[in-house]
Order: structure tokens, then C-alpha cells, then sequence
């Protein structure tokens, strides 16, 4: 059975077109009916190119105002909008477009030089775009929430990235299971500073148009702007990792926020307790959360009732999803699955992955918790080796397949090593032999990895922990760390 609705952002703007949708950091607004018309506009510019519905489109951008209208544009085609992360090499974002089978590719003005190094032949600039003559075609009025729309990578533990994809109907109940935990009020602005290529940010931009909330949108995180942000511009709604968090309570210092912050949705890996504890003791209200590419953000969240008596709890699964502990052990501790209509159908053109992903309709996320008395989620180790820098999942793997690639460079384990700053940061232990040249693997690692996937150490030694399989023990690794 297909579910099909008005387009959102087309209902949104009827419903209220002199709502600002995007208040930008420099001051300068759009309401939705003016988003709706310079998405309308932007979308025949861009069937001008030949987009059309079902076409993969790559986008890479920053926080700009600019890429909120490519991604509302695509939708009325009806194309696949495949979001690539800024930060990745353009070796790596080589790989997704070729794994995704992209068909163009619209960045920002700012990432010229980047999408110069990838060299993809469909390639334009926003601006560009804009200087196209429009094509008069025919614009979705529906969606149907069976639809594919977005495609985002995640890390995946064999060193290959693997295209989650989302439909329609993955958004919106995301949105309304969000909604109906943290409840909306007209008075709502959620600031966006999570990376829109991440489902983090995007969600919140689905979350706008179903809504009709204001999303104030500032381009990179830096804890004076945003502090200043949560001061004055009326922010009832932010999403943070615990990098953020962290930052943004020094900043607060001794004084408080605003009444009308209502909540801090945290989200990108497990937090200290000490620092909830702070968050707690400064009136910061801090919402735990689970989730991850597949479930189309949060999938599990600490409620505002909930927030300051569970902490340290990721909370109960959103309205509809499931949650159960497979296999728990005599502590109750075993992998968490999830289950619910925000979770992806599976990956793009990997069916192995998807079958190992999924058992009967569950997910299996790979992280193990468990569920108390109460039946709240406590999350006690992350999914196999996943090493979270600032809210970035880096594969061990991923890193290894590389660093093995560098001639010299015989045996390679990587591990994470926990940072104040970070949270976690990678550290690798390589065994080489004598052509290896320390100074020459710099360059190569800048080359090849993102920053934050980049060991931030790199200690030589005779031999790596294995088993008797011969399987590297990461576990071993962590030992070995000063």
C-alpha cells in the first residue's frame, strides 16, 4: 500500500507562507513561501540540465542557504539527492560518487577547489545553476512516502562506505516521532550548526517543513556564535554532540540560558556523566538521544520529563519505533536493534550488507546496552571498534586500509584513544621495514583521509596483538596506548 501526501514544503507555504523558514546568520530570511518559490524556480534550472525524477544528484556543500533550496529543488523532481560529506578527501568522495552512480554533482562556490581535485564531468556551482535558463516542466505536487530521496554514507566495518538510502516516508517519521516526544510550539526556532550532509542536520530541515518551524542556520560551530545565538535570537531548539556541549557550557560559565531554550538534543555518541551532571546543575536541558545514518537521525530520546531523572539514559524509543536487546547476557547486556518506519530499507546496491544488517525487520545497530526496570535504554559500549571524534564515526578499518597502502608500511592496527576536546581521537601502531619514511606518510595520510579520520599518533612497533586466528585484537591496542 502506498502513503502519498501534499509536498510539504508546497503545503507548508499555503499553510504559512509568511513564516520564516531560514533565518541565516548574517541576518538575511526566507519564508516558506518564499523558499517554495526560489526551490520551484531552482528546480526547472536545474531540469534544464536534464534532472529528472529517479536521476542521482551529488551535493556538496556547507551550511548554506543556497543548499537548503538545492535539496527542496530536487524533491520536486523527484530525484535522488545524495549528500556528500565537505570534509572527506576527494579520493573518498570519488568512491561515492562512483558507488552511488551519480549523474551530477552541485557544490558550493566556497568548494570549488575540492570539486576541481574530483574532477567529475557533470559538475556546476550553485551560481552557475543559477544562471541557467529554467525548463518549463512539470513539478511534484505529491510525494510518496515510499520514494527514495536522500542517499548518505556511512562508514562501514569491511573499509568501504556504503550508501544508506532514505525514502520520504524515513523523514517524516522521523519528524513525527520527534514531535510527538518534544511536542511543538509556534514559538519553536531549531538552530542548525550539525552539518546538513549529516541526518542530524538534515532532519531538522524536514523537520521545518512539517512543522512550519523557523530553522536559524549558522555554517560551522564556534561556541561564541552559537552562545551568542542561544542569547539572543530566541533559540528554542538545538542540536549538539558533546564536543559542543562541552564548549558551550565553559562558555556559559556561571551565567544561565534563556527560559525559552527548551532543549539541547544530544546526540553523536555516548556523553560523560559529568558532564550531564553539569549540564543539570547549570539548568541546561540536555536530551539524550540514540540513532544513527540508518534510522534517519534520533530514534531513541530521553523525554522532557525524563531528561534530569534518567541521566546517562538514551531514553525510550521514539513514537512508533521498537527497541529490543538481542541475546542479553546475565547482566542483560547484548546488541541493540531497533525497528520502526524511520529506519532505512537498507543500503544502495549492497545487498550483503543489508541482509547482514537486518534479522526479521530489525536493525541491528552493533551497539550493546541495556533496558532498566523502566524499560530505559542505557547504552554501555559502541558498535565494534567505532572510534566518535566530535560527532564523526571513524571506522578503524577504513583508516588501516589506507595506512596499509603507504609503502613500508608491513602490519597496521588502529584504535581509538580518548581526548578531552574530541572525545575519542585515532591512534595507529604500525610495523614497517626500512624503506618507510615517517615525513613522505604525512603528506600521503593529508592526502588520502579527513582530518578527523587522521591517526593523531603513530607509534612503530615489532608486533600487533593478534589471536590465534591471527585476527588483529583491538582490544590489545588500547593497552598499548601511554
Amino acid at each position: 500500500m502506498q502513503t502519498v501526501i501534499p509536498h510539504w514544503l508546497t503545503k507548508q507555504a499555503e499553510i504559512s507562507p509568511e513564516q520564516i523558514a531560514i533565518q541565516n546568520g548574517n541576518g538575511s530570511t526566507l519564508t516558506f513561501q518564499q523558499l517554495k518559490k526560489s526551490s520551484q524556480n531552482y528546480a526547472r534550472k536545474l531540469a534544464a540540465l536534464g534532472v529528472s525524477s529517479g536521476t542521482h544528484v551529488a551535493v556538496l556543500s556547507t551550511n548554506k542557504q543556497e543548499m537548503v533550496v538545492a535539496i527542496h529543488a530536487l524533491s520536486y523532481l523527484q530525484a535522488v539527492v545524495v549528500l556528500l560529506n565537505s570534509r572527506l578527501t576527494s579520493e573518498e568522495l570519488t568512491y561515492q560518487l562512483k558507488d552511488a552512480e551519480v549523474s551530477f554533482l552541485f557544490y558550493d562556490e566556497s568548494l570549488a577547489p575540492l570539486s576541481e581535485q574530483i574532477s567529475f564531468s557533470q559538475s556546476l556551482s550553485f551560481t552557475a545553476v543559477n544562471h541557467l535558463q529554467p525548463k518549463d516542466v512539470k513539478l511534484a505536487t505529491e510525494i510518496n512516502l515510499q520514494t527514495p530521496f536522500t542517499m548518505m554514507y556511512t562508514s562501514g566495518t569491511t573499509g568501504f562506505p556504503k550508501g544508506v538510502i532514505h525514502t520520504y516516508g524515513n523523514h517524516w517519521w522521523s519528524a513525527i516521532g520527534s514531535a510527538l516526544n518534544l511536542g511543538i510550539q509556534k514559538e519553536d526556532k531549531w538552530l542548525a550548526v550539525l552539518p546538513l550532509f549529516h541526518v542530524s542536520g538534515l532532519s531538522i530541515l524536514i523537520r521545518s517543513v512539517i512543522y512550519g518551524m523557523t530553522v536559524y542556520l549558522l555554517e560551522k560551530f564556534n561556541k561564541k556564535i552559537v552562545h551568542d545565538a542561544i542569547l539572543t535570537k530566541k533559540i528554542t531548539m538545538i542540536s549538539v554532540v558533546t564536543v559542543m556541549l562541552q564548549q558551550l557550557l565553559e562558555e556559559l560559565g556561571d551565567d544561565s540560558y534563556p527560559a525559552y531554550l527548551r532543549c539541547m538534543l544530544l546526540g553523536g555518541g555516548p556523553a560523560p556523566k559529568s558532564l550531564l551532571e553539569q549540564a543539570k546543575e547549570k539548568n541546561v536541558p540536555v536530551f539524550q538521544s540514540f540513532g544513527m545514518t540508518e534510522t534517519a537521525s534520533q530514534i531513541i530520546t530521553l523525554s522532557a520529563k525524563d531528561a534530569l531523572k534518567k541521566i546517562g539514559s538514551a531514553g525510550k524509543p521514539l513514537f512508533p519505533a521498537q527497541l529490543k536487546i538481542n541475546t542479553p547476557d546475565e547482566n542483560g547486556v547484548g546488541e541493540i536493534f531497533v525497528k520502526g518506519p524511520m529506519v532505512t530499507n537498507g543500503y544502495y546496491n549492497n545487498e550483503s550488507a543489508t541482509i547482514n544488517a537486518f534479522h526479521n525487520g530489525w536493525l541491528a545497530t552493533g551497539d550493546l546496552g541495556y533496558l532498566d526496570k523502566e524499560g530505559y535504554l542505557y547504552v554501555v559500549d559502541r558498535r565494534s571498534d567505532l572510534i566518535i571524534s566530535g560527532g564523526e564515526n571513524v571506522y578503524p578499518s577504513e583508516v588501516e586500509s589506507t595506512l596499509a597502502r603507504f609503502p613500508g608500511i608491513k602490519e597496521v592496527g588502529v584504535t581509538g584513544k580518548t581526548d578531552p576536546k574530541w572525545g575519542e581521537v585515532p591512534v595507529a601502531f604500525i610495523v614497517t621495514d626500512q624503506t618507510y619514511n615517517h615525513g613522505k606518510l604525512q603528506c600521503f595520510l593529508t592526502e588520502h583521509l579527513a582530518a578527523y579520520k587522521r591517526p593523531k599518533e603513530i607509534h612503530e612497533v615489532d608486533y600487533l596483538p593478534r589471536n590465534a586466528s591471527n585476527k588483529l585484537v583491538r582490544l590489545e591496542l588500547k593497552k598499548l596506548i601511554k
